[in-house]
Formats: structure tokens, C-alpha cells, sequence
């Protein structure tokens, strides 16, 4: 439970949330944005940045912005926000006639959209749609190897062996569909991939590997990457707050303890890391110099601490909780711009650490942010 000068300081930002996106819903009510460009939200559903399927309308993270105006809808009861989200889930059908720009992120992008629709107003077809991202989904696991394949033929090499950390957060997918339809392939299917993925990414200090390549013909880990981290072997901490959201997530659809077990071995790792600032890198074994960040994992983070103090013994949740706390008091008051400069909200978030740029509003930054904060009210919906 918050001390009374915390819910002070948290009526405060909810107060900014619901006055930001009050303004911002209305000015992007038609896009599906992704970062922002001179301030202002870009639009994922109608430009095609590099000509891949995938940079498109079927851009990983179009679920976000839907699920953030179904979140503003569960807060404030207001029409408008269940309006707008629909309007982005309607324009992912076109990801479906497509096809081919998919891959292991479905859960991302129907999740936040059509799983959060159905759940609220029982819309046949949200159910309708989620059940078949569910599918294709399902389709993608490997029986040798007990994981989901990550990406599609990549022009960087032979991908079929490989798998993410990220994947975590999509499984919710096919947890929600088994529970939906009472049919346990999908349950089973993400079983065992989150069992796969404690043996093979979560190393013994609770660091996290971000790219896994198994042999997809007779099973068994072949090697590792860095991917978006740093290097192979350092510790990407988006790749972090992935696993460690990712395992409370199945925990909760499970109860197995080994996942709450393992949530909490990454979370160690990742509170014994955050440096005093409270401003999390992006990758915890990085140089010094140049000094780069990634607000997105804080705020990934914090969703996940809090979730795993809700679930301990009065004797240890504060540790999670404090911890929580102080990474969402860091963006709030040194990482936000909550005027009308800019649509969002968080300021430098970073894909990975070798991109091009770094420090830019990135959607989910704005999403998991906007849920922590509701978490800690109370009421929050959960949407995976």
C-alpha cells in the first residue's frame, strides 16, 4: 500500500495522463503511431518505411496505441477511447490478407486490441480475430526445439532455429485462447516454450540472453546473440523487463512457481542494477561512454515489480515495490514531457543499442508507463 505522500504524487500523474492523452487521442484518432517526428505522431498504418511486409500496418508494435486508449477508456469511462481503438484494430485486418509480414509478435498487436475488446464489450469479431493471431501464433512452434520460432527468413541468414526473449510477452496470447476456448494446445504451446526459455535464456544471475538459435531439426541450443543488447554475452535490459514481465505474466495464468521463481531471480539481477539516477541504460554491461538509455525498460519494469509485489509476503513486496516507485518517479519527473510539444509522453526511448538513434518517444514506452501508473491505483486493467 502507498504511503499517503506516494498517492499524492500518483493522483498527480494519472491527473497528467488523462489531460495529455485527452488532446492526443483526438489528434491521432486515425493513426497507429509509432515514434514521434518533430513532435507528432507518425502513422505506422499508412506508410511502409522500408517496403518490408513487416515495417507497415504490420509493424510489431501497432497494438500499443489501441491498448493505451483502452486503458484512458477503463480509467475515465469515456466513448471516445473505446471508439479509437477500434479503429485501429478494424485497420490490422489487413495484417491478416497480408499474411506474410507476420511472425511471433501477434500477441502484441491483438492483445492490446482485439483480447482488450472482447474482454470489455464482447465483440464477436475482437474474439474472432484474437483467436486466429492465437492460431498463427501456435503455428509457429518448433515440437524439436520447444520453442517459437521469432522472426520470418531474414536476409541476415537461416533464422528457423531462432527464438527471443521477447516472445514472453506474446504468449498471453495463446494462455487467453485456451482459457477462451477450454482447448489446451495453446496453454501447452506456451508452456513449454516459457519452460524452454528459463533453461536457455535466463542465465544463473538472472542476466538475460536476447537471441537464442536452437537446431530446429533435432533440438538443442546451437549458440547466442547479443542482438539489440550491446554484445553477445552483455545484458539488454528491454531483453530484461521482457523476461521479467514475461514470467509474472505466465505465472499468473499458471500458478506454476517456477515462473514466479524465475521473475524474481531477473528482477534481483535488474534492481541490483539500477544505478542511483534511477535512469536505466540500454544495456547494463555498456560502456560508459556514450551514455545511452532506454526509458521503455524502466517503465517495463516497473509493470513487472509491481506485479510480483502483489504477489509475495508482506515481508519482501516493498523491496519490488520501492524499487518500482523510484524508476516511475525517475520518468515522471525527469524523463516526460507532459506539454503539448510533443504527443508523447516518455522521451528516450532506444530500440537497441546499435540503431541509428537513440533517446526518441517510442509507443510502448508511452503504454507501459501508462499501466504501471494505473497498476499502482489499483483498479488497472490488465490486458494480458
Amino acid at each position: 500500500m502507498l504511503n499517503e505522500k506516494d498517492q499524492i504524487w500518483l493522483q498527480g500523474v494519472i491527473d497528467k495522463i488523462t489531460n495529455k492523452m485527452d488532446w492526443v487521442s483526438e489528434k491521432t484518432q486515425d493513426k497507429i503511431p509509432y515514434t514521434t517526428i518533430d513532435g507528432t505522431y507518425d502513422d505506422r498504418s499508412a506508410v511502409n518505411p522500408s517496403g518490408d511486409e513487416a515495417d507497415g500496418i504490420c509493424w510489431w508494435t501497432n497494438g500499443f496505441w489501441g491498448g493505451m486508449m483502452w486503458l484512458m477508456h477503463h480509467e475515465t469511462g469515456l466513448d471516445k477511447y473505446k471508439e479509437i481503438a477500434q479503429i485501429s484494430e478494424e485497420k490490422l485486418d489487413l495484417c491478416f490478407q497480408k499474411f506474410y509480414g507476420l511472425h511471433h509478435d501477434v500477441g502484441f498487436m491483438w492483445l492490446p486490441t482485439s483480447v482488450a475488446n472482447y474482454r470489455v464489450t464482447g465483440n464477436p469479431e475482437s474474439r474472432k480475430r484474437a483467436l486466429h493471431a492465437a492460431n498463427l501464433l501456435a503455428g509457429r512452434f518448433n515440437l524439436a526445439g520447444g520453442f517459437i520460432r521469432a522472426w520470418n527468413d531474414l536476409k541476415e541468414g537461416d533464422t528457423r532455429g531462432w527464438a527471443i526473449i521477447d516472445c514472453m510477452l506474446n504468449i498471453p496470447l495463446l494462455y487467453w485462447a485456451s482459457e477462451e476456448t477450454g482447448d489446451p494446445r495453446f496453454k501447452q504451446i506456451a508452456m513449454k516454450h516459457a519452460d524452454t526459455s528459463i533453461d536457455a535464456f535466463v542465465r544463473p544471475d538472472g542476466s538475460v540472453n536476447h537471441i537464442v538459435e536452437f537446431d530446429p531439426f533435432n533440438g538443442g541450443v546451437v549458440k547466442t546473440y547479443g542482438g539489440q543488447g550491446y554484445a553477445e554475452g552483455s545484458s539488454w535490459t528491454r531483453g530484461q523487463t521482457w523476461a521479467l514481465y514475461g514470467f509474472m505474466m505466465s505465472y499468473i495464468h499458471t500458478g506454476k512457481d517456477e515462473y514466479l521463481q524465475t521473475a524474481k531471480r531477473v528482477a534481483h539481477y535488474f534492481m541490483a542494477n539500477i544505478p542511483d539516477s534511477g535512469v536505466i541504460p540500454v544495456d547494463f554491461r555498456q560502456p560508459a561512454e556514450p551514455r545511452r538509455e532506454d526509458d521503455t525498460a524502466a517503465a517495463i519494469a516497473a509493470c513487472a515489480l509491481i506485479e510480483i509485489a502483489g504477489r509475495v509476503g508482506d515481508y519482501e513486496k516493498d523491496v519490488y515495490l520501492n524499487a518500482a516507485l523510484k524508476l516511475l518517479r525517475t520518468l515522471d519527473e525527469s524523463r516526460s514531457d507532459w506539454t503539448e510539444a510533443t504527443d508523447a509522453i516518455l522521451l528516450n526511448g532506444t530500440g537497441a543499442y546499435h540503431s541509428k538513434t537513440h533517446h526518441h518517444a517510442i509507443i510502448y514506452g508511452d503504454f507501459y508507463f501508462m499501466e504501471a501508473i494505473f497498476k499502482l491505483k489499483g483498479n488497472d486493467l490488465y490486458l494480458w
